[in-house]
């Protein structure tokens, strides 16, 4: 029972939900939990007495990493408190309490791994790990000192385990100093630089580079590693299981996604229908990452449709055939969706900026948190045309890597308001007559598959069913004849000929 309200972290949930009077609070808890929420529920309830309401809450909309705020709104929750993983996703109108849990870890195994490290490179040692193994870094670290206390390693810390909301809207931030995507990853502090990443938090010195240092990282491979296989592509990584107690040295199949990540940026260039795929509702600044999405797409000519539709599958995002690309606005640890098998592929906000952003090429540094996004003026800045450069360039051909050949550029964004309207007012009697002498028979068909639409309407357009057209021109109706009376053992005109 201990050990239960250990993992569980009971005491410590009662303290914070006492001490903020709080009267209405949801137990999120994923899949693989969710056979103890009963025990949790009830050893919470036994120690907070009457007067507090608590829920389960399971099968979230979206993803059971990030805190299910529009579940918890449906009992006018006042806290969230998220049990097992979690990707630490700021929060919009909730505080949350994240309990992360306390896996086993070998200290010894994996202090001798962290050994064999330090003799096989002259790099220095950064410690990252699963939120599930902070329990067990002190010891960790104790265990090092026993062997040799003069070592120096680098142990990434636990940010917080409390996430407040209203410190955590990256849309009511003022814009910072940042100038590069790369200055993102990092906050300077004095002579150090600070890094966030996953809820983990760390410091090197300023002139020092996270390619000077080797990550070791403990726990499972999961989302959690992907995102910081993925961050730090350059740096050298080495996974030690906790699971098998042993290191897995091959992240070469995380590597390849960013091949398979460049090629589908080079394939969005070339959309021109684009499908903007809500992933969550809860996480702090979603919103503004859409506008800046639509925003950009228009910009770069295409076309824009916002879906959403909870956890998108192959078969959901089948019934819309028209979209040339999704992107995908979801918390960091969930971004990626192989899109095998997916009819059009699903892109991370970060990959669109590469695609529909004018000027911005791919330099090896990828983002999955669309949060350094917002907080990017220079992304603001190519979006809103504010880059000199770019404004005075003419629009030229570009290469497509995936037709093999050049294309024309589809932004046709650079009039004013006034010249749109009087350029449409002077072309709307040409566009009436050119649609009424379109030909019924013409090969629309080509549209479709020449990939030449240019908006929903034009893609169904081209589909050869219809279904109930109200342009088709109807027939004059005939008059009506009457027909048979009577039985069918013998109908009256029947009879009338017999007689």
């Amino acid at each position: 029972m201990e050990e239960f309200e250990s993992c569980y972290e009971i005491s410590r949930t009662v303290d914070f939900i006492q001490t903020r009077n709080y009267t209405k609070i949801v137990l999120q808890f994923p899949d693989e939990l969710l056979k103890d929420s009963a025990r949790v529920s009830k050893a919470l309830k036994r120690e907070l007495g009457k007067g507090v309401r608590l829920y389960v809450m399971a099968d979230t909309a979206y993803n059971s990493c990030c805190v299910d705020e529009v579940g918890a709104s449906y009992v006018a929750a006042e806290c969230v408190v998220h049990y097992g993983h979690a990707c630490m996703s700021p929060t919009s109108n909730l505080p949350a309490l994240f309990v992360f849990g306390k896996s086993p870890l070998n200290t010894s195994n994996c202090a001798e791994s962290i050994f064999q490290q330090i003799s096989s490179t002259q790099k220095a040692i950064l410690v990252l790990y699963g939120l599930e193994y902070a329990h067990a870094m002190e010891n960790l670290k104790e265990t090092l000192k026993s062997i040799n206390s003069d070592l120096k390693i680098n142990f990434a810390q636990v940010n917080h385990s409390f996430i407040e909301p209203s410190q955590n809207d990256p849309s009511k931030e003022e814009d910072n100093d940042t100038e590069t995507f790369e200055n993102n990853l990092c906050e300077k502090e004095g002579p150090d630089c600070k890094f966030c990443l996953g809820g983990l938090s760390w410091k090197i010195p300023i002139n020092n580079k996270m390619e000077d240092y080797l990550i070791f990282w403990i726990g499972r491979d999961n989302s959690a590693f992907s995102n910081v296989v993925l961050t730090f592509n350059n740096c050298e990584i080495v996974r030690f299981d906790a699971d098998k107690n042993e290191i897995a040295n091959d992240i070469s199949h995380l590597q390849r996604i960013l091949k398979r990540r460049y090629y589908l940026v080079e394939k969005a260039k070339d959309a021109n229908i684009v499908g903007i795929l809500v992933g969550t509702l809860g996480v702090a600044g979603y919103l503004h990452i859409i506008d800046q999405m639509k925003e950009l797409i228009e910009k770069a000519g295409k076309k824009s449709y916002t879906l959403v539709m909870g956890r998108p599958t192959s078969h959901k995002l089948a019934n819309f055939p028209e979209i040339e690309v999704f992107v995908y606005v979801s918390c960091a640890q969930t971004a990626l969706l192989d899109s095998k098998d997916f009819l059009s592929p699903v892109i991370t906000p970060f990959e669109a900026t590469l695609a529909f952003a004018k000027g911005r090429e791919w330099t090896g540094v990828y983002l999955l948190d669309f949060q350094d996004l917002i907080s990017s003026p220079q992304n603001n800045n190519i979006i809103n045309g504010n880059l000199e450069k770019e404004e005075e360039k003419e629009e030229e051909a570009r290469f497509s890597f995936i037709k093999g050949g050049y294309v024309e550029s589809n932004s046709n964004n650079n009039n004013t308001p006034q010249e749109e309207n009087r350029d449409d007012n002077s072309l709307a009697l040409a566009k009436s007559t050119e649609k009424a002498l379109t030909l019924k028979n013409q090969d629309s068909n080509m549209i479709m598959y020449n990939g030449f639409a240019k908006s929903g309407s034009d893609y169904f357009s081209a589909r050869s069913f219809r279904g109930l057209n109200p342009e088709f021109e109807i027939p004059v109706s005939e008059s009506y004849i009457v027909g048979r009376t009577g039985r069918a053992a013998g109908y009256k005109d029947e009879k009338n000929e017999e007689s």
